[in-house]
């Protein structure tokens, strides 16, 4: 069947067309995305401004439009920490229902990292082992751990590159002080609950997705997405840490110009290389493997798996 996925995170909009059905990996047809930056549309109170609501509501009328003209059967809306944390998340979700038709489920910090650990597991299969799954959006940071395709433990920290760039640095260049507060403060938000991912043992396969990872991976060495995602692609924490004094030296036209690096990501890629750093330093990993399939897949499977468990007892 074919399905589309709407993810609305807190940096992007994204639908994903895709061709899927059981016991096959997902084959994407068709994707549209858009840059949203929900997490920098807050004010003061923490409330999705009216222009946030007017961008995401026209995304999602131009995504269902797209996913009618690719034959899709049916959309998985659903929307990350950016909503989900909004003070007036209700307000946003009945007017974007209103006004395109598109009813976006909200999905639990627990929730992201459940889905996420699926996609993880699916992709490097029962050969990973005890496997650990970190994830760093815009608006939070997912940790996960376990050895079945269900995480023993999952768990989300507001931790995200875009809340961090918002909140500790205004968009501007980070000072010395600035950059070690958020190193401080990311470090004991993280350790406070690192034992229930290293209380079962060391992990046998460390992995990470998402944008803010790929990208770091692509600065650190790894190869461009334009090999493929079957390309194996590893984030070394010693080479990490290394770049991370060289990106706070550099403006944004510079960053701009690494590779992996979109030009309106610029100022999230310090915080997000400071979590990533963070993450791998606090549970001991040498490294990092980069994993194509994230949140968008895991909930595609899930919905296959709920769609072949229905027609089992049909």
């Amino acid at each position: 069947m074919r399905l589309g996925v709407l993810d609305i995170g807190s940096n992007t909009g994204h639908l994903l067309v895709v061709d899927a059905h059981g016991g096959a990996a997902p084959l994407p047809a068709s994707s549209h995305k858009q840059p949203l930056r929900l997490a920098e549309h807050l004010d003061e109170d923490g409330a999705v401004t009216d222009q946030g609501i007017a961008a995401l509501t026209d995304f999602c009328a131009s995504a269902t439009r797209i996913a009618e003209d690719k034959g899709c059967e049916e959309m998985l809306g659903f929307a990350t920490s950016a909503v989900r944390d909004a003070v007036n998340s209700d307000e946003v979700l009945a007017h974007v229902e209103q006004h395109s038709g598109v009813r976006l489920e909200v999905l639990s910090g627990e929730d992201e990292a459940r889905l996420t650990f699926l996609a993880v597991r699916r992709w490097f299969g029962w050969s990973a082992g005890r496997l650990a799954v970190f994830d760093i959006g815009g608006g939070s940071l997912e940790i996960a751990g376990g050895t079945d395709e269900g995480p023993d433990v999952a768990w989300s920290l507001p931790l995200g590159a875009a809340r961090m760039a918002r909140s500790f640095f205004g968009g501007a260049r980070p000072s010395e002080d600035e950059v070690r507060e958020l190193r401080r403060q990311v470090r004991a938000d993280i350790a406070r609950d690192a034992g229930h991912l290293l209380r079962p043992g060391v992990p046998d396969t460390a992995a990470a997705t998402s944008k803010t990872f790929r990208s770091l991976a692509r600065i650190c060495g790894a190869a461009p997405s334009g090999e493929g995602p079957l390309v194996p692609r590893v984030l070394e924490l010693e080479t990490l840490s290394g770049w991370i004094p060289k990106l706070m030296e550099m403006s944004p036209e510079e960053l701009a110009d690494l590779p992996g690096v979109s030009p309106s990501r610029t100022h999230q890629i310090v915080p997000g290389a400071l979590v990533a750093e963070a993450c791998m330093d606090i549970f001991d990993l040498p490294a990092l493997e980069i994993c194509p399939w994230a949140l968008r897949e895991g909930v595609i499977l899930a919905r296959l798996d709920q769609i072949s468990i229905v027609a089992g007892r049909g």
